[in-house]
């Protein structure tokens, strides 16, 4: 049982100002796993005084300065790693060796590249006769999402830290267990009292008071497109600046002469892992239509041997879903599939065979698909994939576009040069070409529906800074 029933404000673990706690249970067993603080609108009015307190002095800390307290961060962090990894896992479901390797791992990056990005990162230079200034905005609220309960906080933490700002941290309701391991880690490092403080509750409560404080200068947002218009109508309060990180249900565009081991690779790394919880996953996966038997051929041994379990255990390949919510989610759009007419290949409702409790799911294929259904325009956050034919790869292009969403986009082609042309028509933040290996420090986000803004390294850091023009001197 874990017992977070404090809230780290200026410095110091402290009780909700109401004492309020609430229980988390078990993705695996709906057990009572821990006990969380509920912080409230006088809490994060705490936070923010204390966050506004720090920033005159932080603010002016040199560079240097800076890049030694990310690189003590990040240090820290590899201490607790296994305690941030078993914190993944209880509140997120995540198999443990995944926890390790891309949840702990991918946060530990974060502090070590926002300290490389440091060391180069023009805040100056001379346009002309005009000197022109990129100083810290002031106090960041940073709102982050359950899928990724380490990377983003991590990410946007390091970030904010490395351009001087000051901190309040909101994670998901649902996984506060990393982020208070977090804190940890950020307090053993010596941050200065006020520069970082956690508030955990309810976004409603919490993250709508942060949203629209008048001391906070900066929201970035990870989370639903749902929820990002009232963040970004809460904040129009006081004209401050918001980015956002938003939802997706993104295209696989595989090649006429694609491998099809590499595009069920590229299935296996981004629709399944995590649970199937991945915001960028690829649930549309656009096949040339005379290949189409080919590639479930390919697919289905892979998809079927998955071994769904215990996430503890070190032979799980996938766990269940983070919350009962989540998994009526999933089941509802599996409904949605075979009710609009899709082609049910693999998967389906219920639980996998032998599991009777938890938020279990089966990864679920359908053919058959078109792209106007539910299915292929909805983000479903879980193991479910459309299969949709196309006759050219004009036509895939199209069909990959014609979606209010664009956060990322997959290309699995024989011809490098071709594969890479198909992904710069594609409308996302970032493609993946042929399952090239993630760079946790390349620019994150999207456009359109799926948000504005970029994460990670110098364009991360942009986004905490203000631009200063000085005229005359």
């Amino acid at each position: 049982m874990r017992e977070h029933t404090e809230l780290y404000i200026d410095g110091a673990w402290r009780q909700p100002l109401d004492g309020t706690v609430t229980q988390l249970t078990d993705p695996a067993t709906d057990e009572v796993s821990g006990r969380v603080a509920v912080g409230g609108e006088a809490d994060i009015d705490l936070a923010v005084a204390a966050a506004d307190r720090a920033f005159p002095s932080f603010s002016r800390t040199t560079r240097q300065e800076r890049i030694d307290l990310l690189e003590r961060i990040a240090d820290e962090y590899e201490r607790r790693a296994e305690d941030m990894a078993h914190a993944v896992t209880a509140e997120l479901g995540c198999p443990l060796p995944l926890s390790r390797s891309m949840h702990v791992a991918g946060g530990i990056v974060q502090f070590r590249a926002a300290a490389q990005a440091l060391k180069t990162f023009a805040f100056s230079e001379e346009r002309g006769a005009i000197p022109v200034r990129k100083e810290p905005i002031g106090v960041a609220a940073l709102i982050t999402p359950w899928n990724f309960p380490t990377v983003q906080p991590a990410g946007k933490t390091a970030s904010a830290l490395a351009a001087g700002c000051t901190v309040v941290l909101k994670p998901a309701r649902l996984a506060p267990y990393s982020a208070v391991v977090l804190a940890e880690i950020l307090e053993a490092a010596g941050v200065p009292a006020g520069v970082f403080n956690l508030v955990t509750g309810r976004g409603s409560v919490i993250g709508h008071a942060l949203a629209s404080h008048p001391d906070v200068a900066v929201v970035s947002f990870t989370g639903s497109t749902g929820t990002a218009l009232q963040v970004n109508a809460a904040a129009a309060r006081s004209a401050k600046r918001v980015t956002c990180e938003l939802g997706g249900n993104a295209p696989q565009v595989i090649m006429p002469d694609a491998d099809l081991d590499v595009a069920v690779g590229t299935v296996l790394t981004w629709l399944t892992a995590n649970n199937g919880q991945i915001c960028s996953a690829p649930s549309r996966t656009l096949v040339p239509r005379e290949r189409l038997e080919e590639f479930l051929s390919a697919l289905l041994p892979r998809i079927e041997s998955i071994n769904i379990g215990d996430p503890l255990a070190e032979e799980t390949d996938m766990g269940p879903l983070i919350s009962h919510e989540q998994w009526r989610t999933v089941q509802h759009y599996i409904r949605t599939g075979l009710d609009e007419g899709a082609h049910l290949v693999t998967g389906g409702l219920g639980r996998p065979d032998g599991l009777e409790r938890g938020h279990f799911v089966k990864p679920t294929v359908f053919t058959g698909v078109t792209n106007d259904m539910t299915i292929a325009q909805e983000e479903i956050l879980g193991p479910v994939m459309s299969v949709i034919t196309y006759d050219t790869v004009d036509e895939a292009v199209e069909i990959a576009n014609d979606i209010r969403y664009g956060l990322a986009g997959y290309v699995t082609g024989g011809d490098p040069a071709n594969a890479a042309d198909v992904g710069s028509r594609i409308e996302a933040g970032y493609v993946v070409i042929n399952n090239a290996d993630f760079d946790w420090t390349a620019p994150l986000s999207g456009c359109k529906a799926s948000g504005n803004g970029r994460e990670w390294g110098p364009e991360g850091l942009q986004e905490y800074l203000e631009t200063k023009a000085l005229l005359g001197r």
